[in-house]
């Protein structure tokens, strides 16, 4: 099935108008990493939450996606916001360096090809701009849990599921650092049984 056809498909089961889950804590932790006017790509924007926040703090926003129906609901719970949608297995219909900020919250888990993926993030984030992210964190608690309980471990790795990569900080620190990141920072959040990893890195300027 093409990637478009995949998305689309996933998207057409989930409920419209549901609050993305962490939903408070991502977007603070998104809203503290901005300065007024700042030109941010909302990467993998779904209905345009965080996107249409991070408008309300100043931010000139340009939220993408790589299906349409996120996008038809984007527009009509936010109609003020820029929403485009990108190719989920070729170049961005985006600019070189055409971004101050890039903001991933919990997307790149779902990406097939992250060295595509961070390729193009890295292009059209200008040199010295910065990348926030947050995924969910598969660390030795987490690991732990998904081997002694059959229904952890069965909710954690479901087969059918649209999670396609799993981090710990220390995979996704490298990862990071491979695709020409500098200033890496993660760290932990989120309560016990949904912590998350919320990271920032800056584009280095070579």
């Amino acid at each position: 099935m093409p990637s478009r056809d995949y998305h689309e498909a996933l998207w057409s089961s989930v409920p419209e108008g549901l609050q993305p889950s962490s939903f408070e804590l991502r977007r603070r932790f998104l809203i503290d990493a901005l300065n007024p006017g700042v030109r941010l790509l909302d990467i993998g924007c779904g209905e345009g939450h965080f996107g249409a926040s991070a408008a309300e703090a100043g931010a000139e926003v340009v939220a993408a996606d790589v299906a349409e129906e996120p996008l038809r609901r984007a527009r009509a719970l936010h109609p003020g916001l820029d929403v485009r949608l990108i190719d989920g297995e070729g170049e961005w219909a985006l600019d070189d360096a055409g971004f101050d900020v890039v903001w991933a919250g919990e997307v790149i888990e779902h990406v097939a090809d992250t060295a595509s993926w961070l390729s193009e993030l890295r292009r059209v984030l200008r040199p010295g701009g910065r990348l926030i992210l947050s995924t969910p964190l598969l660390g030795r608690r987490e690991l732990l849990r998904a081997a002694v309980s059959g229904a952890v471990f069965a909710q954690r790795f479901e087969p059918r599921s649209d999670h396609l990569r799993h981090y710990n900080a220390a995979t996704l620190r490298a990862l990071l650092s491979d695709f020409g990141f500098e200033g890496i920072a993660v760290r932990y959040a989120g309560p016990r049984a949904e912590r998350l990893l919320l990271a920032s890195a800056v584009r280095s300027r070579f």
